[in-house]
């Protein structure tokens, strides 16, 4: 056996997959295509945002490695929504996109028990085994100079790479990123082996040279004085901060794209996957909304050490004159040096309906699938993803459940659900509309939520577990220590329940105060602020866990269930839910299904 786990591709979703199992104590090997693009911010370089700045502080709680990642190499950070309340606020992180790339190479090379080989996996191996489900089971890889790796179990994260093409205007090529070969061989292979495959697309604006730009034309963007880490490990960042600026689009820029628009491979046809709906490109916001008078465009640096800057919301597919033309109509942009078009990019994914819970495949033992393979958009989710399947790899091999977290308590958990149970057939991107319980998932908490998982599967350090331990003896403490304090004439604790009372506010009379970190005293001011509100979310959660706890067989015959409707039958057979709740979730099913469903397993 020349590994116990194979991971295939080395984007963010492999990279924390490998670093899992390998920390576990697997014999890990990461097969990418490139040594040098590991780690790629290759559309925006940037980390976190709404709902997705969760996600990175929750696989950071668990033992992940994107928020170490990102706290060493951020050039700016932003707490978006704070003036909104706790369950939608977010940290986002400029990165220093080479900086990054070049640290989680790094973090790769030096993890013991992980190698690191370039070549392109063109085949999963497999061999039978009459005592699983599926009668396969994952014997190795084949790649494509013909080198057969052995292992006991594979993490499939291929990105935008299976079967890719990119598109910029009349041109096109078979490459997952501007320049890098696409993958060829896997998606046909998967294909002959039963799995569900489909096409998706995504793109990214263009690059331009920051001394060309006019930034008299620009608003300016400044990061937080303050920057919170995104790990729990850190206790403060120091680093210089770079500015974004904000112009936007205008009639003219828009009249440009219409007259062109018949050049576009996306409206000409060329590109039959479908892209993602919340983040369209600039041709696709003109079209779909005429009234508009003009778009934000947010340019963003690349990076300290590099001119590049990034025009966010002008990604495209049209033609590079074109792209030349409305880009110079943008104010400030007008003389602006282009260094990389913007291009579409068109791939494979695998339908996620064929994944239990675990992220592990249902047509091959052992084969977990992450990332944007899984019909994903983002780095955060295909980091999200490549966690859970690198430590469910490790759970299975030595014997132990998978971790499957609930709704209740990640975003990660409701990612992973949807996927699942719902299926997609556009780019899936997380927001914090899709979690009924955001209350609960704040960023602040991801700590508190996830550190006992991570450390209970030997991923998440004593030591990380020892600072969660800590941080939650200061909140009671400071809870304690305000309960005997007077403010503006008031109980302090109570005082803070008020929504215009600040525990910064409280400070100025309560010097004590000021021997709390900023994280304890952010924790206590939320868990003081919103406690009835979570005490009320907590009795949802407490009835969605019973539904949850009733599990369904995994042989379990639905055509003998009379009662069923005949939708309801086919979408239960084709998902296979691993309990009731999520049976109540798969689209289209009636709560009388569900109920007939309860009816029989109880029986």
């Amino acid at each position: 056996m020349d590994y116990d786990i194979i991971v295939i591709g080395g984007g963010h979703a492999g990279i924390e997959a490998s670093l899992a199992s390998a920390r576990i104590g697997f014999k890990t090997l990461l097969i990418t295509q490139s040594l040098d693009a590991i780690g790629r911010l290759s559309c925006n370089p940037a980390v976190g945002g709404l709902a997705k700045g969760n996600m990175v502080r929750e696989v950071d709680a668990l033992g992940g490695e994107m928020g170490r990642l990102i706290d060493s190499t951020l050039v700016q950070f932003r707490i978006l929504n704070r003036r909104r309340g706790p369950a939608v606020q977010a940290p986002r992180a400029q990165a220093d996109k080479f900086s990054y790339s070049r640290l989680a190479k790094e973090t790769l090379e030096n993890q013991p028990g992980l190698d690191i080989f370039m070549d392109t996996v063109t085949d999963i191996l497999t061999s039978c085994d009459s005592e699983t489900p599926s009668g396969r089971r994952v014997q190795g890889v084949l790649t494509r100079r013909g080198i057969r790796f052995s292992a006991r179990a594979a993490v499939l994260t291929t990105g935008t790479f299976m079967n890719g093409k990119i598109f910029i205007g009349e041109y096109d090529a078979p490459e997952g990123r501007l320049g890098e070969e696409a993958a060829f061989g896997l998606g046909d292979n998967l294909r002959k082996k039963g799995f569900k495959a489909g096409r998706l697309k995504t793109g990214t604006p263009a690059r331009v040279k920051f001394s060309s730009l006019d930034l008299s034309k620009m608003e300016i963007q400044a990061g937080d004085d303050v920057i919170v880490p995104f790990s729990f490990m850190n206790d403060r960042i120091e680093r210089v901060q770079m500015p974004c600026y904000i112009t936007y689009t205008n009639s003219f820029t828009h009249e440009i794209i219409k007259n062109n628009i018949h050049r576009s491979p996306l409206y000409g046809g060329k590109i039959i996957g479908k892209g993602p709906r919340y983040c369209p490109s600039i041709e696709d916001k003109v079209m779909r909304f005429p009234d508009r008078e003009r778009h934000h465009v947010f340019v963003e640096p690349e990076g300290s050490g590099t001119q590049e800057m990034y025009l966010n919301g002008l990604s495209s597919s049209l033609p590079e004159d074109v792209q030349a033309d409305f880009i110079h109509s943008v104010p400030g942009l007008e003389n602006a040096i282009i260094m990389r078009p913007a291009y579409a990019v068109e791939y494979d994914f695998l339908d996620p309906l064929q994944l239990k819970n675990s992220l592990e495949s249902r047509l091959i033992d052992g084969l977990f699938i992450a990332g944007q393979t899984n019909g994903t958009s983002g780095y955060e989710e295909a980091a999200s993803q490549g966690l859970i399947a690198g430590i469910n790899a490790a759970q299975k091999l030595k014997g132990d459940s998978p971790l499957v977290l609930s709704r209740t308590e990640a975003y990660i958990g409701v990612l992973i659900d949807d996927l699942v149970t719902k299926g997609t057939n556009e780019p899936y991107r997380m927001f914090t509309s899709r979690a009924e319980y955001r209350l609960n998932l704040r960023s602040d908490n991801a700590d508190e939520r996830l550190t006992r998982y991570g450390f209970s599967a030997g991923l998440a350090s004593r030591e990380r577990l020892e600072r969660l331990q800590d941080k939650i003896r200061k909140i009671e403490a400071l809870q304690e220590l305000l309960k005997g304090k007077s403010f503006r004439g008031k109980n302090a604790l109570q005082a803070l329940k008020q929504p215009e009372v600040t525990i910064e506010a409280e400070e100025a009379e309560i010097p004590e105060l000021a021997e709390f970190s900023e994280a304890v005293k952010l924790g206590t001011e939320l868990k003081v602020k919103y406690e009835g509100y979570i005490k009320r979310q907590d009795s949802a959660v407490h009835r969605f866990a019973k539904l949850e706890t009733v599990i369904i067989p995994e042989d379990f015959d639905y055509d003998s269930a009379d009662g069923l409707s005949a939708e309801s039958r086919e979408k239960f057979k084709a998902v296979r839910p691993e309990n009731v709740g999520q049976a109540g979730r798969i689209s289209g099913v009636r709560a009388s299904d569900v109920a007939v469903l309860l009816m029989y397993l109880k029986k």
